[in-house]
């Protein structure tokens, strides 16, 4: 059992970190543009006067690095070879070494850096739920109209799950879609509800709005996935929320009397909720990696201030109640580190098993039912402990730590929306515990359980989306 990365991963880690350092920081400290990760990060990036939407010299500036990261061939990495990507048959595995290492780089980590900034879902590699429903669910107008905007960067789409009134609870939502025929004669739907934390919604052409369409509430089945033009009469943002970490674009949306003709359904009538099931595992194995890298960041910034610090004649670092909290913390890390990683390639050798054709089911149904609970565990608990490692980097750091001018207080109010947003990590203990205790199931069968535990909030996915 080697427990290494495998050379080619080695190597083209490698070749990312040149080109982070040859193109991609240069223009972070071109000009004044480091103002939007310094201690002026929040308000360089807000628009204050503007609802706190953000700045459009800050979103120019990750577009910028997108594109140059697309020029080199790093920045479509996971995608299909016939959009541009690698399709490498152990993605999973590589996708969360590549999101371990930037979170974690003693130069550019933390997530803080134009190389791979959080807080947007930022990175010159990139991630693409938004795509993965498109490719695995779309008819082929829907693919050639939509991917190829897409790819583009004139194709931006929300993901309408999550509800003013219901979260976790997707099933019970109180967005309904109704038949009803145009003018002209063509059939179509009216759509009435409301979505909350529709991330991106300032500048999205389209939203991916879930609604139901038959059934009882409660129920997983009768709820389908429409694809609505932002500009439809009908669709009015109502608000954009203020959170933690600022900038906002967050909104609430309501939906009244929205009609669209019957091509904006995506997936399968009445059972939508598939579609959300087809990226959730990667999303949060790719998170777990992202928050598991910037506890590694927070544990080896205070190790190394613990040692230069001098206090009462001595380094900071001689004290027990310093090393203490930091080797719990570097411990559960690397425990944390090593379970991600085999996760992960049990994810690729499902993928395999479960593509083309003759497999029993979809591999995400397949890594569902084998790995599902594995997958919350490194989730949950990554999220968890990326905020402990920031805390506690900031009580090592003491008033320099509290300031602005570390990236501590940063990374502890980005990464705290992850036990929310990612599914919370009540849902996802929930999870384990019902395969621990004999309840596990797919989720898929409304007489066995809620397909909601399956998805959680559906403001993590809109987070990602706007890439």
């Amino acid at each position: 059992m080697n427990f290494d990365y495998p050379h080619d991963l080695q190597d083209y880690i490698s070749k990312v970190d040149k080109f982070i350092t040859s193109t991609i920081l240069p223009l972070q400290y071109k000009d004044d543009n480091n103002r939007f990760f310094d201690h002026r990060r929040e308000p360089s990036r807000t628009q204050w006067d503007k609802g706190g939407l953000p700045s459009s010299e800050w979103e120019q500036l990750l577009t910028q690095a997108r594109k140059l990261a697309d020029e080199a061939g790093f920045y479509r990495f996971p995608m299909p070879k016939e959009y541009g990507g690698q399709e490498h048959p152990n993605s999973n595995l590589w996708m969360c070494a590549l999101r371990y290492h930037f979170a974690s780089h003693p130069v550019y980590g933390g997530g803080v850096s134009l190389a791979n900034d959080l807080q947007n879902e930022h990175s010159v590699v990139g991630n693409f739920p938004d795509f993965l429903m498109l490719y695995h669910w779309g008819n082929q107008q829907q693919k050639d109209e939509y991917i190829t905007a897409r790819l583009k960067g004139e194709f931006r789409m929300t993901f309408g799950l999550t509800e003013i009134h219901h979260g976790s609870d997707a099933t019970h939502m109180d967005t309904k879609a109704e038949e009803c025929t145009f003018p002209d004669g063509r059939k179509g739907y009216t759509i009435n509800g409301n979505k909350r934390w529709q991330t991106g919604a300032h500048h999205a052409t389209h939203m991916l709005v879930f609604a139901r369409t038959s059934g009882k509430s409660g129920s997983p089945h009768g709820i389908t996935a429409f694809i609505v033009p932002a500009t439809t009469e009908g669709v009015n943002i109502q608000s954009y929320e203020y959170t933690l970490n600022m900038p906002t674009d967050h909104a609430t949306i309501l939906f009244k009397d929205v009609k669209v003709p019957a091509t904006a359904v995506l997936g399968p009538y009445d059972n939508g909720l598939a579609i959300a099931q087809t990226f959730t595992h990667e999303n949060r194995i790719r998170q777990a990696s992202s928050s598991c890298g910037a506890a590694k960041f927070c544990i080896d910034r205070s190790v190394k201030y613990a040692r230069e610090r001098i206090v009462f004649g001595k380094p900071l670092s001689s004290n027990q109640a310093i090393q203490w909290p930091l080797v719990e913390l570097s411990t559960q890390a690397e425990m944390l580190r090593l379970l991600i990683l085999r996760t992960a390639n049990e994810m690729d050798d499902i993928q395999r098993k479960y593509s083309g054709p003759g497999a029993s089911m979809p591999p995400w149904i397949a890594i569902e039912k084998q790995l599902g609970h594995k997958i919350s565990m490194c989730n949950y608990y990554a999220n968890r402990l990326a905020t402990q490692a920031a805390d506690n980097a900031i009580q090592v750091h003491g008033g320099n730590g509290y300031s602005r001018h570390q990236p501590f207080e940063h990374i502890w109010r980005h990464f705290r929306r992850y036990r929310i947003t990612e599914g919370s990590e009540e849902v996802q203990m929930r999870k384990v515990a019902a395969y621990l205790f004999g309840y596990k199931n797919t989720g898929l069968d409304e007489k066995k359980g809620n397909v909601s535990d399956e998805i959680g909030s559906g403001e993590n996915v809109g987070g990602q989306s706007k890439l």
